[in-house]
């Protein structure tokens, strides 16, 4: 018998269908050789890790202004579509499911990182102030143009598109990435967002455009295909917000009604915010944890019904078979930090599976 019963059985998540509650996180990979289509090296990447109860791909822009990393895949055109529908396809093959997470860098990025001609969108005028890396190096942000009132119902439907091409392309939902910096985070925040219209000021305000977002990918997909991925107290990215406790426990209260399949929690013990308690308190669906979980604190927080499941992130970088390795209590493999970025196939597709 499993020494793990709760972790590696079955799940449904609203309308996606899990074979297991180990879900293999998001994570940007800079692999993409052709600008913003995902290639062969995507379709044996996530093949080998199809054991998963499910993928939630990396982040994938919803449009070329929306890029901000070097080597990222699209979802916008018909060429990705049909891309990610190889991708999908070499996973369902194995068993596996994918959902695809939405992610707007908005500030975010270098002009090496896009297409020529791609601008920089933001609630306000606010550079970040950090570097990002490119394929010269790392180098500073530029200071983006903020969104005017009448630009945000296109940009909102520019994400229901991306989520509409996504189920087209083979994929079961889609997460809409809520953190890190990036866009949705941005409006969130009190110090990125300085905006005087609806979508500034005040927490209800600012919290407006992920509740429209989700309303509007949830209408045109169903609720029971999407999830929003938070992390309250987030730095990442030049990110500050001065009530961030109070900013999601407003936006959690809006969205509890929708109906979504799911909330994706990154922990993150140094912001001091208990962000589980916090999502328990205000969110009454599916709640996957993550960060720095091994397999027998998933499957004790899994037992104890405090998450629905847990996503590993790291692990499933160095070890394709992670689902069977900690099934059968087989040693994982290292993780080379040095190859998390770099371009080709080494740290990549190359990691060894139990033989």
């Amino acid at each position: 018998m499993s020494q793990l019963p709760h972790l590696l059985a079955p799940l449904q998540l609203g309308d996606i269908v899990l074979r297991n509650r180990v879900v293999m996180a998001p994570m940007t990979r800079s692999r993409v050789e052709q600008r913003d289509l995902p290639g062969a090296m995507q379709v044996e990447y996530y093949r080998q890790r199809a054991s998963a109860g499910v993928i939630i791909s990396e982040g994938v822009h919803p449009s070329p202004t929306a890029q901000g990393y070097c080597r990222t895949p699209g979802i916008y055109s018909d060429a990705q579509v049909a891309a990610w529908r190889q991708v999908t396809a070499a996973v369902a093959e194995r068993g596996g499911s994918m959902i695809c997470q939405i992610m707007h860098c908005g500030r975010v990025g270098h002009a090496d990182n896009k297409a020529a001609g791609g601008e920089f969108v933001a609630p306000s005028a606010i550079r970040c102030n950090a570097e990002i890396f490119t394929e010269t190096g790392m180098q500073a942000m530029a200071t983006p143009r903020a969104l005017a009132t009448e630009e945000i119902p296109s940009l909102i439907e520019e994400h229901v598109q991306a989520a509409k091409n996504a189920i087209a392309a083979g994929f079961a939902g889609v997460e809409l990435h809520g953190t890190s910096g990036y866009l949705m985070a941005q409006f969130l925040s009190s110090g990125s967002n300085q905006r005087q219209d609806q979508y500034g000021g005040s927490v209800e305000n600012r919290v407006r455009l992920v509740v429209e977002t989700l309303t509007a990918i949830g209408g045109a997909i169903g609720f029971g295909r999407v999830g929003l991925r938070i992390c309250p107290g987030n730095p990442f990215n030049d990110l500050y917000d001065e009530y961030p406790e109070q900013t999601f426990a407003e936006l959690l209260k809006q969205i509890e009604p929708l109906g979504l399949a799911y909330l994706h929690v990154i922990r993150m013990a140094s912001t001091g915010i208990d962000n589980l308690a916090l999502a328990r308190a205000h969110f009454n669906g599916a709640i996957i944890g993550n960060d720095s979980y091994d397999a027998a604190e998933a499957e004790q927080t899994i037992a104890a019904g405090e998450l629905a499941a847990v996503s590993f992130g790291r692990p499933f970088i160095a070890n394709p078979d992670f689902v069977e390795r900690i099934g059968s209590g087989a040693a994982l493999n290292k993780i080379n930090f040095k190859t998390l970025y770099t371009p080709g196939a080494a740290g990549y597709t190359d990691y060894p599976a139990l033989a």
